[in-house]
């Protein structure tokens, strides 16, 4: 499968508000006769790229030459994968987690092994499976997806049903039955097991742990460089915008159509339980992506390699986007425990464009981003990302304070430009409804801006900083010492915990 055409890349052209200076942004060539949208991707041991199509195709890409090999066929909506050691692939498609073998030594998977397909499917086209992702001792986490009421169930479902919601089964060729749930079961329902759970399994997949609740559309997870298991989920109801959360053994993560099945669950309905109930029950996220402005659609979140981008960016967690032509930066911080983050755009601007939806770091430190639309707002495709080594200025780190934020910049700023930046914070509803406006927006007077003898530390004293609010911290006019922008001017801070 490799042409000629394979062996170019081609260099993306578009508007630029400084990247493109710094990084390349090339297009790789897909492989022929396939629909490039890219459900999975990580990579092998030698350093090929294991990709994963939606329809069901599972290609190795070779940077060195531009190649692809057909490895696997016949999966069903891939959505997250694990190259193995021995050169197998685990990939977590709608109803299974599978292992991918080449047992016979030619190049392509010869057995497809079930691991784990221990929950529930009702047909319902929104149920989608992610995953996996492993932790430090091998162990291997899943999270599932839950229906929509915009589409009907199968008349056949698989393992337990609740008939909490009333929801009703309809064949999937009763097209006038399409939606006519809604307002009975809520916008998204979980009566098939295990649906809006992380399930732990152990490293063989023969033990499962049910391991935390509350997730609605959970496009993205995966362990950060410091162990945290990281999740994204979507906007929608009981979502006032996407959030990101740091999940933890038998946590309750905000969508309540999961409760169901909690063990000893025993309150009925839970979308009918006081909201305020529901409220303290929940984990606070993390972070927001402010929809509309950062991120409409999180994705897949991966570690940055040293040496792949500026020195300060190593470590660190970068997030994939469907809707906005960007990447999000999590910026880490930690108060009295409690883990809460800036997020910060990446490569806004740039050539990148939307639907981004997987990402890994080839050997040579390039990032690959591959992308996917389905039915929605996306891309399609691989875009190859290479640092070209130059420094620039940039929001590497930020801590927050008993009155307001201490920031470390990658270069020094200069000092006549600081006045010009601003913040003002906002906080949201969490209820039933899709989605929910900002509330309590307010602009906040920076009262001191006390810039660091080296230049590089910028410490903001704002008052007192208010929890369960998003600090929105804009360095729009903010100039390096070099008269360089900063590259990523914003920054999202949410304050889950305030420092006394």
């Amino acid at each position: 499968m490799k042409t000629s055409a394979f062996l170019a890349w081609i260099t993306l052209t578009a508007a630029s508000f400084g990247w493109t200076e710094y990084f390349t942004f090339e297009n790789v060539a897909p492989p022929a006769g396939i629909d490039p949208q890219v459900g999975a991707m990580d990579r092998m041991p030698d350093g090929r790229l294991a990709v994963a199509f939606h329809r069901g195709e599972v290609m190795f890409f070779d940077p060195a030459d531009g190649s692809w090999k057909l490895f696997a066929t016949g999966l069903q909506e891939p959505l997250g994968m694990l190259a193995e050691a021995d050169g197998s692939v685990l990939v977590m498609q709608r109803a299974e987690l599978t292992r991918l073998k080449d047992t016979d030594g030619d190049g392509s998977a010869d057995e497809y092994e079930t691991v784990f397909d221990d929950f529930g499917m009702s047909g319902n086209y929104h149920e989608f499976a992610y995953g996996p992702a492993r932790d430090s001792e091998g162990n291997l986490y899943i999270v599932l997806g839950i229906a929509s009421n915009g589409a009907p169930m199968a008349p056949e479902i698989r393992g337990e049903f609740s008939e909490v919601g009333e929801v009703d089964r309809v064949g999937m060729s009763d097209l006038a039955s399409w939606g006519k749930n809604k307002g009975k079961a809520g916008r998204m329902y979980a009566r098939v097991k295990w649906r809006g759970w992380v399930l732990k399994l152990s490293p063989d997949g023969k033990k499962m742990e049910p391991y935390a609740s509350g997730f609605r559309s959970p496009n993205g997870i995966g362990f950060d460089a410091k162990g945290r298991l990281l999740i994204t989920d979507n906007q929608g109801d009981w979502r006032p915008t996407s959030p990101l959360y740091d999940v933890r053994k038998g946590g309750f993560y905000g969508h309540p159509a999961s409760l169901v099945w909690k063990g000893g669950w025993n309150g009925g309905d839970p979308r009918l339980m006081d909201v305020a109930k529901l409220d303290a029950m929940q984990v606070p996220a993390a972070g927001f992506f402010t929809q509309g402005e950062l991120a409409n659609s999180p994705t897949w979140p991966v570690i940055v390699p040293k040496d792949a981008f500026p020195g300060g960016m190593a470590g660190q967690t970068l997030i994939g986007e469907m809707n906005q032509p960007n990447l999000v930066r999590v910026l880490d911080d930690e108060v009295d425990g409690v883990f809460q983050t800036a997020l910060v755009p990446m490569f806004d601007g740039s050539p990148l464009g939307p639907g981004n939806n997987r990402m890994i770091f080839g050997n040579d430190g390039s990032m690959y981003v591959g992308k996917t639309a389905l039915s929605w707002p996306g891309g399609k495709g691989i875009t190859r990302i290479k640092w070209n080594g130059k420094p620039f200025a940039s929001l590497d780190k930020i801590k927050a304070l008993p009155r307001g934020f201490a920031l470390r910049f990658s270069q020094p700023l200069d000092a006549a430009t600081i006045k010009s930046l601003s913040v003002k914070r906002h906080t949201y509803d969490y209820h039933q409804a899709y989605g929910a406006p900002k509330k309590d927006e307010r602009v906040l007077e920076v009262k001191g801006a006390d810039l660091s003898s080296d230049g590089m530390t910028l410490t903001l004293d704002l008052g007192a900083l208010q929890e369960k609010h998003l600090h929105l911290i804009d360095m729009t006019g903010l100039l390096g010492k070099n008269g360089g922008k900063i590259l990523g001017n914003k920054a999202w801070y949410h304050v889950v915990k305030a420092p006394e």
